[in-house]
């Protein structure tokens, strides 16, 4: 396993690590659960993503079982959660990045982990309707009381990342230092262009979500649709739509044959291909079967496959790299 500086703090964080949205509590058994994070934690992950509203709180309380039951050297791991989406009624005081929702929704989360710190705590979402220097004191509040020990945003544009910065400067508080972004051959504007502010001056980490595009860069939807997968499960039709499109799919095509030439296999290409960034402290991986995590380990070694030529290549296939703005 690689480890990478988490931003400009001095944590090291594995280059690759586990998620549970839609699967933990959700799309898989437990035990299936159970057995992807010992995988994981086998192959030198130091990190497990989570949020209070995967699955309604369950996939926190299936990871804070399974984190029980290993009894891993606390020290030896990192665990996240999220908050603004709630977990319980989604009355107007449940949700958002209000003082009261951070401060209970950290110590919900906390019980449902079975823990006695959260290592990573994201703003789920921007609150527009909360000031953000009040979400900033209250994750400056967690950090003090040693119920987080670091937090960011997950999905925040420059602009507000940039005011919680500023808002943390002028008040003398603990700034975010990581964001939790989209991040994949279709999806790169971002870390491509938004955020490379942040990171020069603010030296912001990144754990990045979805970067097989909800799994459309594994290849598996180039012939027949499965009926096993994320795209079939009740709510997320709008994840299907976005994600299935002709246009994509024949890209798709395009990269499957790119990376069959230079012996990869598609998700090995693509995470490759996210890793490669030096922006990105680390990739959060999803899987619902332990040959398809473990498949995926392997991405780490295919990086130095992706030379220059076939970037090059890459790019003639996608055709989509962000113009830089004008700063």
């Amino acid at each position: 396993m690689e480890y990478r500086k988490l931003g400009n703090t001095g944590v090291q964080i594995s280059a690759l690590s586990l998620g549970s949205w839609l699967t933990f509590g959700k799309q898989i058994e437990d035990s299936v659960a159970e057995k992807l994070m010992a995988t994981a934690y086998d192959a030198g992950v130091n990190f497990f993503d989570n949020a209070e509203i995967y699955a309604r709180g369950k996939s926190e309380l299936v990871m804070g079982a399974a984190l029980k039951k290993f009894n891993w050297q606390r020290s030896s791991y990192m665990v996240s959660s999220k908050v603004f989406f709630g977990y319980e009624d989604n009355k107007p005081t449940q949700r958002g990045l209000s003082r009261k929702h951070i401060i209970e929704g950290c110590e919900a989360a906390m019980k449902r982990l079975q823990v006695d710190y959260i290592d990573l705590y994201f703003c789920h979402r921007p609150d527009k309707q909360t000031p953000i220097l009040e979400t900033v004191q209250a994750m400056n509040t967690l950090i003090q009381q040693g119920k987080i020990l670091y937090w960011g945003t997950s999905e925040w544009s420059a602009q507000e990342i940039l005011q919680a910065h500023l808002e943390s400067a002028r008040h003398h508080l603990i700034a975010p230092v990581v964001e939790q972004p989209q991040y994949n051959m279709f999806e790169r504007k971002k870390l491509e262009d938004d955020f490379l502010h942040l990171f020069k001056y603010e030296g912001l980490g990144t754990t990045i979500w979805s970067p097989l595009a909800s799994g459309v860069l594994s290849g598996k939807y180039l012939n027949d649709l499965p009926t096993d997968t994320r795209f079939n499960i009740e709510g997320l039709e709008w994840l299907k739509e976005r994600n299935l499109t002709v246009e994509k799919l024949e890209k798709v095509k395009a990269l499957k044959k790119l990376a069959d030439e230079i012996g990869l296999s598609l998700p090995k290409f693509a995470l490759a291909w996210c890793l490669k960034n030096p922006n990105v402290s680390t990739v959060i991986l999803g899987a619902s079967k332990d040959s398809q995590l473990k498949e995926n380990f392997d991405a780490l070694d295919s990086v130095k496959l992706l030379t220059e030529d076939v970037m090059t290549n890459i790019e003639t296939i996608l055709k989509n790299k962000p113009a830089l703005s004008d700063f």
